[in-house]
């Protein structure tokens, strides 16, 4: 029976548990809302009117049989309440006060590590202060709402972050290992990772801990020496000195971590948590608040007719994970969200594997590129896997989501990109299902950078190149209200932008065959890829599926998939997909990889990184360096020339949907208040730039701008 407690009244209270009626099927078994406050210190959006925020806790059960919860991990493990597997989570909802100004739209976003990123996300102009930025988002009418998943997670429902209390598989032991990269020096003590990877002895006889000098991007480890089991401890040696103090979260090693060294342990782990259950209690909080009613403490009851399940980065993989596994029917049938907005998610991860880290992004030797990478159906022969793909379960059931795969540059180079576009063959591009549009997001870092234009960018430490500063954000806020539209009102979004083997724009990772431009003094982007590898976890993992139990531990590499990325233009840039207002006005070459400078992985991409190489500002300064490129005077004449080139591009995004026209008039606002070049309305051309550009806008305004569209 399902129960409300609220601080508004324990009257309401009252009343409310005299309305609930029993629910055979129940999923979400309690629901209680602890505050209700205020959105934004009360601010007021357009016709929607003020935004109220709720929190709370939602506890669950789930039926070990029933098979849409059987592809968890360990569920048949875990401990049974009157036949049931339970759960309590947090959620958080913001919601408009007066619900009938309400859009009848649910936004779910998944929550990555327990943190709510889309607000900061998508408002343009957050700060401490103007906490809602230019109020994007809740000028919709849109209902927002975030729940824990993340076992591993501490669960304390009085933190602002989301978390939830998940079943734990007593008893059940199992290898795993830990990375420790880029330590600090002199340091003694370092923290294994995560919980629910306790180690079932501290005696290190029974472990193995290695250091390793260096470590290449397809695996290939020089300088290994294993460390002598007397001269490490399960142990915290912060206060007393080694051998220190006995413990089962933390390492000491007796002489310190030496930071040019990786340090790789190899251990015996105890009562893993079952992390899977995340899903269903994410797939079942959604389902809740979307068909439960009032009576059943229901606060946006019989208010949402359409739902749409968002993630970013880490989410975004755990999103893509949920559809893979069936989650996107809840136990009764239903579609869980009609529209799903993968973000720059790369690759998935280990969300459903015993002793996981689902915290981390894939990093070598984990699993997270295990199954299928791709949308539409594809036979697996370099795997030997068959035909697999993302939405397999959801076509079978017909719960698929209408989906946006968004993401960039960083999700090729380091989270495997380009083989969900074009397999593990890469001979030719998987054909994307007709409810899938993916847009790439051209010469991008991860989520983008900050925008602006400038010349001069800063230097990233430990990194060989300076920031990339090419943003998304203008570029996703229209996606966002295109597949709100593709849902509510089945309006066609714009065509899949991409690069595409079948083209040519996307191509082996390597100087030669990307077109790679000899830049003086400038790293190349060969052997950099963070590639695909094809590891054996042994026989308890399910490989299609993204989940199980790994018994191969450190897992040996079968071999390396080719792990293909997007085709360059002759300043360095990439050439297909969503190219942003900077990219087509460009001050530099913006990559979309940028190698670790230093340490034990000199060489390799470093973690979702991407940076950025700027022009030469005069023509005799680029001829003087050898600098093939172009320079910014010879490419914009002055700062009005300048001006035009962002014009016209931002004109030419908005035509095509790419940009919004607020967005679109804040960029050319912000080109024209920038210094890139001195002012010289004369400047030759500068006038050509700006008359191509009025060209332009009467060509389009006769001749209209009608896209192509992929269906």
């Amino acid at each position: 029976m399902l129960m409300l407690a609220s601080r508004r009244g324990l009257v309401v209270a009252a009343l409310a548990a005299l309305l609930i009626a029993p629910v055979s099927e129940a999923k979400v078994t309690k629901i209680t809302i602890s505050s209700t406050t205020p959105a934004y210190h009360g601010r007021v959006f357009g016709a929607v009117g003020a935004y109220e925020q709720l929190r709370g806790t939602a506890s669950g059960e789930l039926d070990p049989a029933d098979p849409l919860n059987a592809v968890i991990t360990d569920i048949n493990l875990a401990p049974l309440t009157n036949g049931k597997v339970t759960y309590t989570t947090t959620f958080t909802m913001l919601k408009p006060v007066d619900m009938s100004k309400a859009s009848g739209v649910l936004e779910y976003e998944v929550n990555n590590r327990g943190n709510k990123i889309l607000p900061g996300f998508l408002n343009v102009g957050v700060t401490a202060a103007n906490p809602a930025g230019d109020g994007f988002l809740f000028n919709t009418g849109i209902v927002y709402l975030w729940s824990g998943w993340q076992g591993d997670l501490v669960f304390n429902p009085a933190l602002p972050l989301e978390t939830i209390d998940v079943p734990v598989a007593k008893g059940v032991t199992g290898p795993t290992f830990a990375r420790f990269v880029t330590v600090p020096g002199n340091v003694k003590t370092q923290s294994l990772p995560g919980r629910g990877r306790t180690p079932a002895s501290t005696d290190t006889t029974m472990a193995k801990l290695i250091s390793i000098e260096h470590e290449s991007n397809v695996g290939v480890r020089t300088g290994v020496k294993e460390i002598a089991n007397s001269d490490w401890a399960f142990a915290n040696c912060a206060v007393n000195d080694f051998p220190g103090t006995e413990s089962l979260a933390q390492i000491c090693l007796r002489n310190g971590f030496d930071p040019n060294l990786i340090y790789e342990l190899v251990y015996t782990a105890k009562d893993p948590q079952v992390l899977g259950v995340g899903m269903a209690a994410m797939r079942d909080v959604n389902s809740f608040f979307r068909h439960a009613s009032a009576a059943d403490g229901n606060p946006i009851a019989g208010k949402i007719d359409r739902a749409i399940g968002l993630g970013i980065s880490q989410s975004g993989r755990f999103l893509k994970t949920f559809l893979l596994l069936g989650f996107n029917e809840d136990e009764d049938g239903r579609i869980v969200w009609n529209g799903a907005h993968p973000i720059i998610a790369g690759a998935m991860g280990q969300f459903n594997v015993r002793f996981a880290q689902p915290g981390n992004i894939a990093n070598i030797f984990e699993p997270g590129a295990e199954g299928p990478l791709w949308w539409g159906d594809y036979n697996d022969t370099a795997r030997g896997r068959g035909v697999t793909g993302i939405l397999e379960r959801c076509r079978a059931s017909r719960t698929c989501p209408k989906v946006f795969d968004d993401f960039g540059g960083a999700e090729v180079w380091y989270g495997r990109g380009g083989v969900g576009i074009a397999g593990t063959k890469g001979h030719a591009d998987i054909r994307l299902p007709g409810n899938v549009r993916r847009y790439y997001n051209a010469s991008t870092a991860h989520g983008g950078g900050g925008g602006g234009f400038s010349v001069t960018q800063p230097a990233l430490p430990g990194l060989s190149l300076a920031a990339n500063p090419n943003p998304q954000t203008e570029t996703r806020r229209a996606l966002f209200v295109h597949l709100i539209d593709w849902v509510t009102k089945g309006k066609r979004p714009p065509a899949s932008q991409y690069p595409s083997v079948n083209n040519g724009t996307l191509v082996p990772s390597n100087a030669k065959a990307l077109g790679w431009p000899e830049i003086p003094g400038a790293p190349t982007p060969d052997n950099v890829m963070n590639v695909l590898m094809d590891y054996d976890y042994g026989p308890g993992f399910r490989y299609n599926d993204q989940s199980g139990v790994e018994t191969k531990v450190v897992p040996p590499i079968k071999q390396i998939i080719s792990t293909p990325a997007p085709r360059l233009d002759e300043d360095g840039n990439e050439i297909a997909g969503v190219r942003s207002v900077l990219l087509q006005a460009p001050l530099g070459t913006y990559t979309s990889w940028n190698p670790v400078a230093t340490g034990p992985l000199k060489g390799n991409e470093g973690n979702l990184a991407a940076g950025y190489i700027p022009f030469a500002m005069t023509k005799a300064a680029r001829m003087t360096s050898g600098d093939p490129r172009r320079s910014v005077e010879e490419r914009y004449g002055s700062q009005e020339g300048y001006n035009c080139a962002v014009r016209n591009a931002a004109t030419h995004q908005a035509r095509k949907g790419f940009l919004l026209q607020p967005d679109a008039d804040r960029l050319i606002a912000q080109a024209a208040a920038s210094s890139v070049l001195p002012s010289d309305p004369n400047n030759r051309t500068s006038k050509e730039l700006c008359e191509d550009g009025a060209k332009d806008d009467d060509h389009h305004h006769d001749q209209g701008d009608d896209e192509d569209q992929d269906d």
